[in-house]
C-alpha cells in the first residue's frame, strides 16, 4: 500500500485511482510505429552510414519521448483519504502538480465514457468539482470509473454523516 509523509495520523487511505491500462497499449504501439519505420528505412536505404546514424539518433529521441509519456501518465494519481483527496498530475517531464481538497468541499463526482473502446473497456473520465479554489479535479483513462464516482460519493457521503453538526438524536428531540 502506498504511504504518503503528508498524511495526518488518522488519516487512512481509503483508495488509489490510477489510469487505465490502454494509455500503455496506446504507448506501446507508438513503439511499433517507430520500429516499423525504421524497418522500412533501414532496408529501403540498406547500409548507409548517413541513414543509420540518423536512425540512431531518432532511437534516441524516440525513446527519451516514450519514457516521457509513460512516466506522465504512471505517475499520475488520486489518492482518497477518508479526510480528503489529493489529485498529483504530472504534467510534463519535472513538472508535478499536487491539488488536494477536504472531502466537505466537494460538490459534485461525474464520470463519463465516450466511444466504443471506452465502453468496451469501461474507462474514461472521472472529475470531482469542489468548493476550493481548485475548482475542478480532472483525470481522463479512469478505469470503471462510473463505480470509482459513486465510490467516492460514498466516501464524501459518509464523511458528511460523521462530521454533521449534532447527531440524529439530536435532531429528532429538537423536532419534537
Amino acid at each position: 500500500m502506498l504511504e504518503l509523509k503528508e498524511l495526518r495520523p488518522w488519516e487512512k487511505i481509503e483508495f488509489i485511482i490510477r489510469r487505465h491500462w490502454i494509455v500503455f497499449t496506446i504507448l506501446w504501439l507508438y513503439f511499433i510505429w517507430g520500429a516499423i519505420l525504421t524497418i522500412i528505412l533501414f532496408f529501403i536505404i540498406w547500409f548507409e552510414l548517413r541513414i543509420n546514424l540518423l536512425l540512431i539518433i531518432f532511437w534516441m529521441f524516440f525513446s527519451i519521448f516514450l519514457y516521457i509519456e509513460w512516466l506522465n501518465h504512471e505517475l499520475d494519481l488520486f489518492i482518497i483519504t477518508n479526510n480528503r483527496i489529493i489529485f498529483i498530475e504530472q504534467k510534463s517531464f519535472l513538472n508535478r502538480a499536487k491539488t488536494e481538497c477536504n472531502l466537505w468541499q466537494v460538490q459534485e463526482v461525474n464520470s463519463s465514457t465516450k466511444g466504443l473502446l471506452s465502453n468496451l473497456l469501461d474507462y474514461w473520465i472521472l472529475s470531482i468539482k469542489t468548493a476550493g479554489s481548485t475548482s475542478n479535479l480532472e483525470m481522463w483513462f479512469v478505469p470503471n470509473s462510473l463505480n470509482k464516482a459513486r465510490k467516492v460519493l460514498n466516501i464524501v457521503d459518509e464523511y458528511r454523516d460523521i462530521h454533521s453538526f449534532g447527531s440524529k438524536e439530536d435532531k429528532s428531540t429538537l423536532s419534537t
